[in-house]
């Protein structure tokens, strides 16, 4: 913190008479509210001037490309199926909506970081809004979520090798290799050397996913898909929630803004994600579901006939593979602050340092693997994940932010009004989900005849 920062605080406080508390957004003016909330705390990678190991070096479009390679690989595989599940006129509304909505949530994070420059991680909003209390609902709930989307890439990986290689072996050996190639390559410890993998994975899914609109788009004469279709309460709200899941990376964002060199970048990094989100699911989901029509599969690889299908799952690859690894490294990078931040471990390359890095690494991909092979079934794990945690994450916990922020502040203009209404609608949206979402997909998971737990059959 500046002298002159320090300094106006200071005089801030003299004129009041008092504290600044947090949520009294109004009494600071917005320099020092955005560079010193008050109380101030450093982040936990400290001060890196003379480190072996410097973390805070991302440029914002390393921070953007993280965070498309986060959110652009497993959601898009689903949202064909999608919307098949509610019909192409609701799904174009729902992804567009949510596109939209999420965007703004986003933002939200991202502001309610520049308010509190220590937050590292959701453990520590979560200590801000609760206490101790809420920085070990929210550190769990967070590290529960990351491994789940590991589970889901483990999942998508042993359907892509059966795919590819004809089910040449027993699935569960599939799972290790998915297990052991992830852990390996999940070994660096800052998210610039990880950064240059993430354009791989989107280039990976992008190149992938085209290969499979043009094959149906090729092979297939376009079945007669109307604006809507009849469905059921579990079909469509599973739907919705896969949705959800697509733009479902918010969870990571302050990790990822932990390791920008200037936070106040994160803007442009969700502008580039967003955009490429929203243009990206709206033409892969709207073309193949209108190509393939009402059985459009989940993985939509699938859709593409045999032998193209084993073409897009190989350009796949990568990012099936990368996309986890960036997912596994956010999960260790949060056990691994939440142990050695305060301490020059963090910046070491020590036998301490690094073997307990590889050894939160495996421990999480080890505990992946089983939830993989226990939950085999790619689309009912992404509607029990959204409704456990996306949800939260992506719009529930956001709203709440903002409305902490801005305490007493809620109805003081009709701008602000107008966005507590929008605050609390996201809160709204985020415990719908949640309480439908698992009903829905927990009923899912146990009639799909498929969810054989530990097989060695066919998941592609």
């Amino acid at each position: 913190m500046s002298p002159e920062i320090e300094n106006r605080s200071r005089d801030i406080e003299a004129v009041n008479g008092e504290k600044y508390q947090p949520g009294d957004t109004d009494v600071l003016d917005p320099d020092v509210q955005a560079e010193c909330p008050i109380p101030y705390r450093d982040d936990a990678f400290g001060d890196e001037q003379d480190a072996e190991i410097k973390y805070k070096v991302l440029k914002w479009w390393q921070c953007g490309l993280l965070m498309v390679a986060m959110t652009i690989s497993l959601g898009i595989l689903a949202l064909p199926a999608a919307v098949a599940g509610v019909g192409l006129a609701p799904a174009v509304v729902i992804l567009i909506g949510l596109g939209i909505l999420c965007s703004y949530t986003g933002y939200v994070i991202g502001q309610f970081k520049l308010r509190y420059p220590h937050i590292s991680g959701m453990a520590d909003a979560g200590e801000v809004l609760m206490g101790g209390f809420g920085r070990e609902l929210f550190f769990g709930a967070q590290l529960l979520f990351l491994i789940f989307i590991m589970a889901s890439h483990i999942v998508t990986f042993i359907a892509a090798m059966n795919t590819i290689t004809g089910h040449a072996t027993c699935s569960i050996v599939f799972g290790v290799v998915g297990l052991v190639v992830s852990m390996l390559l999940s070994l660096p410890r800052t998210l610039k050397n990880m950064s240059w993998l993430s354009m791989a994975s989107f280039t990976s899914i992008f190149c992938a996913v085209l290969v499979t609109m043009i094959a149906v788009g090729v092979q297939r004469k376009p079945p007669k898909v109307g604006p809507i279709v009849d469905t059921n309460l579990v079909t469509g709200f599973t739907s919705a929630s896969n949705v959800v899941f697509a733009f479902a990376s918010h969870n990571a964002f302050f990790n990822i803004m932990a390791e920008l060199r200037d936070p106040k970048d994160f803007t442009k990094s969700l502008a580039l994600t967003q955009s490429l989100d929203i243009s990206l699911y709206l033409i892969a989901a709207v073309v193949i579901y209108c190509y393939v029509g009402e059985d459009v599969p989940s993985p939509a690889l699938g859709a593409a006939g045999p032998v193209v299908s084993k073409v897009a799952y190989g350009i796949a690859l990568p990012t099936i593979i990368i996309a986890g690894v960036l997912t596994g490294h956010v999960a260790s990078k949060s056990i691994y602050v939440r142990v050695f931040a305060g301490t020059n471990r963090m910046q070491k390359r020590d036998f301490v340092a690094v073997g307990s890095w590889v050894a939160i690494g495996l421990f999480l991909w080890i505990v992946s693997w089983i939830i993989a092979e226990a939950i085999p079934v790619f689309n009912n794990l992404l509607s029990l994940m959204t409704a456990l945690f996306a949800s939260w994450f992506c719009l529930g916990i956001p709203g709440i932010f903002w409305l902490y922020m801005n305490y007493h502040r809620w109805f003081s203009s009709f701008s602000k009004i107008a966005l507590t209404f929008v605050n609390v609608f996201c809160l709204c949206c985020g415990i719908i989900l949640c309480g439908l979402g698992l009903y829905t997909s927990g009923k899912a998971i146990h009639d799909n005849p498929q969810s054989q737990s530990f097989s060695c059959g066919s998941t592609g």
